[in-house]
Formats: C-alpha cells, sequence, structure tokens
C-alpha cells in the first residue's frame, strides 16, 4: 500500500470519528491528514509529510480556537450549568488574603478561591459563579 493511502484511510477515519463526537478539532486533523497525504501523492518525503500534517493541524487549531465556533465551544463550557453541576452552589470562606484570594474546602476538597470584582472580602458564605480550571470564581451569598 502507498504511503499517501494511508493518510487519507487515517483523515477518512478521523471524518467519521468526527461525525460521532461532533466537534471541530478532529475536522480540523482530518484535514491536516489529508494535506498530508496530498503531500505524499506529489512523492514528498515523509519527513515532509510529517511536518505538512503538524503545520495543518497546529494552524487549524489555532484557527478554530480564534473562530466563533471555538469561542462558542469555550463559552458553553464555562457558562453551562449542565455541564458545571457547581455553578451556584455554596462554601465558607473563612479569610481572604490581599490579593482576594483564598483556600476553602468544598466537596471534600480544597480548592483555590477568587473573589469576583466588586465584593468585599470579607470571611462569610459565598455562591461559585464560575470556575476557572481548579480555581472557584465566588460571590458573596444573599442572605
Amino acid at each position: 500500500m502507498d504511503n499517501y493511502v494511508g493518510w487519507f484511510v487515517i483523515g477518512f477515519g478521523l471524518v467519521v470519528a468526527e461525525l460521532l463526537t461532533g466537534t471541530f478539532y478532529l475536522l480540523v486533523i482530518a484535514v491536516a491528514f489529508g494535506a498530508a497525504g496530498v503531500a505524499a501523492l506529489l512523492g514528498a518525503p515523509m519527513v515532509l509529510q510529517l511536518a505538512t500534517a503538524a503545520a495543518v493541524s497546529l494552524g487549524g487549531t489555532l484557527w478554530l480556537r480564534a473562530s466563533r465556533f471555538g469561542r462558542r465551544l469555550h463559552d458553553r463550557a464555562t457558562s453551562d450549568h449542565v455541564q458545571n453541576m457547581d455553578v451556584g452552589q455554596t462554601l465558607r470562606v473563612e479569610q481572604w488574603a490581599q490579593n482576594r484570594t483564598s483556600r476553602a474546602s468544598y466537596r471534600g476538597a480544597t480548592w483555590d478561591v477568587e473573589l469576583v470584582p466588586g465584593e468585599e472580602p470579607a470571611p462569610g458564605e459565598f455562591v461559585i459563579r464560575e470556575i476557572h480550571a481548579n480555581r472557584l470564581i465566588v460571590a458573596a451569598k444573599v442572605r
């Protein structure tokens, strides 16, 4: 089997996987494998084929993250309350550091906590507004 056929077969498999998952990232990688297949078809050495796949993958992924599709996926992940059931839950913070951060116990683990702008850094009950990685962004609980 020629080199280019392998690139196209793997690219086609990624397109099928893309249809099953619904993300655009697999489609970008499939296009990159197709570009490497074209490079192989034109007689490029394996190193150039791999470089083509890597460059198209990286460029496509960066483009996708900057596009409205990438922003929409990111916004949905940070604001979708069904995806993130911790948003809206309460926790207690005993003290705040000078930079408006703290450590608090929540669901059996110790978390980094950051106070939203405009809130007073006083001990008490707080509501989780967002989650950034392992940092809980909180606001004072309205009584």
